[in-house]
This record gives C-alpha cells, structure tokens and sequence, in this order.
C-alpha cells in the first residue's frame, strides 16, 4: 500500500483546500466544495475566502445571504458554519442526534427530568411566530415553563439542537456588526429539512464522506468524526468502500480518499496564505500534523489566525486600521519575510478597502 508523507499531505491538503492556486470558482461553489466554512466568528469566513478564491468580491457573499442561497447555522461539531442552504437541508437533520449530545455534554444537570421532546414541541411553538429571536429571547420565554433548567441552557438547546435555525442577516454581513438573531430554516427558505432517512441505511452520511474526502482527503476516519462529530460513520464507509482508494502516512494509518481527486507532487511549491480563525483547513482534522507543529496545535482553538509559509502554519496574524502584524512561530528567510510582507499588504488592503500604498504590514522578530 502506498505511503504519504506528511508533505504529501500537506500538498494534498492545500490543493482540496484550494489554497495551492487559489480558485475561479463562483462564491456559493466555493462554499459546497469546501463542505461549509467555518463561521462563529462572522468575518472570517471573509478571509478564508479571499486566501481562496481570484478576485474575490465580499458583496457576492453578501447577496447570497440576503438571497437565501447560503446561511449560517449550527451544524458540524455544533459550531456556527456557513453552508449552501441546499446542504443546510439535506444534513441537518443527520446532525440532531449529534447536536442534542453535544448541547447536553455542557448543561447535563439543567435538564435532568426536563422531556426534550415536549421542550422541542414548545420551542417549535417559539419560531412558529415569524419573529426572529435572539437565544437569551428564546431562552426566557421557555423557563417560564421550565424555570429550573434556567433561561441560558434552554435558549442554547433549543436553537442549536431542537429546532433547525439560521442567524439572520445583517450577522455575517462584510462590514458589519450585528447579534444573532434566529429564525427557523424552514420559515427562512421556504421549505422542512429533508426527513431522517429509514434505519439501516444512512444516504447523507454517505455523501458527507464522498464531500469531506473531496475537500479533505486522503484522512483517516478518526479526522472524518473529529471534522463533523457525527457517530455511525462507519457503516457508512463500508457502504460506500469500492468506491474509495487508501493509503497509509508515515505512523501506518489507514488514509482514505476518492480515486481521482487530486495528489499533487509533494516538491509542489506552496505560496503564503493567510487564513482566518477557526479554518477548517487547520481544525478539519483529528490529527493536524500535517499542516501545524504540534507544539503550536494549542492555537487553532484559541481563535489564532495563521500565515501559512511553505504549506505550514508559521505564524499568527492579527490587523488593525490598515495594517497586519504578522508574529513568526519559527524564522523567516529573506524570501519568506519578503513573501508574506507582500501578501500581508494585500490582505491588508481587503481588509480595510484602502489602496495597497496606504497598508501597511509589521513582520515582528522569531522566536529563537
């Protein structure tokens, strides 16, 4: 069985992510084949974009928002992701078991003897008004019924996990702030999510693999569950498996991948990106070794946005008022300090909508 290197990977990574040559892709096509972006914080996904796609332009995000085509609701690993409202309606419902878990594993002791269903039933009774609420509103109407599970537990529980729910713009908007209002997806688009499918067989599990391979492979199926959440994957891989091809990486694990998606040559040179927080192309995986040092894995859950130098995280970047600092996690050579100087500026640029001439970029001193 053939074996990847981790810059195999690496470069595997990159192209899937579209981050090796950045893309012409239509802003919504970008956002599928990526399987969602990350999104809890609402500008990032602006960034990430940017880093993949020629001349991106914000405005085409934004109007597909406002024009219901994409949204931003609690999905993979119950986090906020911005997904085509097509995907929004076919997957959401394999998530619920997932999301009830998840919201449970955080206020477990606030729901003992609370009945989720006739919560879920009141909740649905909540959005049934065709007002979009915020989670505290929604939180305070229920503890009027159930006062012991408390306004915060209820208000999370319901709109991450019982009812479907989108944040509504202005949130996620380029440019703005805005709260979280919620309304439900169904009301939001115009139509339910797809029903669960019958037992024994698991048809969006089974396209959430072929997507996650498409954007994400060659992985193992502990990097599939660390990316989604969902439990029963397995089943689904044995379905599907005359359909998949594998490989080991240098620790002897199973890789699985799409026969023809692209492996590009590991010696591929890989320009600076800057990714934003929370890039799935850095939290995707259980194992991230194959794009951040282990002694800097710490970082992707802090809200760290990183510069990628030779495919890798080799720094952190923050911006202010038309300038991006860039701190190094290891020494720049010339060539690299010249290379994310000048994609800083250009980032710089976007960010603030100023000319190239008026951004700046401070490269602060390594660590040695």
């Amino acid at each position: 069985m053939t074996v990847l290197s981790i810059r195999a990977l690496n470069r595997t990574t990159l192209a899937r992510q579209l981050l090796l040559d950045r893309a012409e892709l239509p802003v919504l096509d970008a956002v599928a084949h990526l399987c969602g972006v990350q999104a809890q914080e609402p500008q990032e996904p602006f960034v990430g974009l940017w880093s993949r796609l020629r001349a991106f332009d914000p405005a085409a995000l934004d109007d597909l928002l406002t024009g219901r085509r994409a949204v931003r609701t609690h999905l993979m690993r119950r986090t906020v992701h911005l997904v085509t409202a097509r995907d929004a309606v076919e997957w959401r419902a394999r998530h619920d078991l997932m999301l009830r878990q998840r919201v449970l594993g955080v206020y477990r002791r606030e729901f003992d003897g609370v009945n989720l269903e006739e919560l879920a039933a009141a909740a649905r009774v909540v959005f049934a008004e065709d007002e979009p609420r915020t989670m505290p509103e929604v939180g305070r109407i229920l503890a009027a019924r159930w006062p012991a599970a408390g306004a915060r537990a209820l208000g999370e529980m319901a709109v991450v996990a019982l009812v479907p729910t989108v944040q509504l713009p202005p949130r996620g908007l380029w440019r703005t702030k805005a709260g979280a209002r919620t309304a439900s997806l169904a009301s939001w688009l115009g139509r339910e999510i797809d029903p669960p499918a019958p037992d024994g067989v698991d048809p969006v599990g089974e396209t959430l693999i072929m997507r996650y391979l498409a954007a994400f492979g060659p992985a193992t199926a502990a990097d599939l569950r660390a990316w989604c959440g969902l439990a029963g994957l397995p089943s689904a891989v044995a379905a599907i498996r005359e359909k998949l091809v594998t490989f080991r990486d240098e620790r002897g694990r199973q890789l699985l991948d799409l026969p023809d998606a692209p492996r590009p040559d590991p010696d591929t040179p890989a320009p600076v990106r800057f990714l934003p927080a929370f890039d799935n192309a850095v939290l995707g995986y259980h194992d991230r070794g194959r794009i951040i040092d282990d002694a800097h894995r710490g970082l992707s859950v802090t809200g760290a946005r990183f510069v990628l130098v030779d495919g890798r995280v080799a720094g952190t970047w923050t911006a202010t008022k038309g300038t991006v600092t860039v701190t190094p996690l290891r020494p720049f050579t010339r060539a690299e300090h010249i290379a994310v100087a000048e994609q800083g500026r250009e980032l710089a640029s976007f960010i603030s909508g100023n000319d190239n001439s008026a951004c700046g970029v401070l490269v602060a001193t390594a660590p040695y």
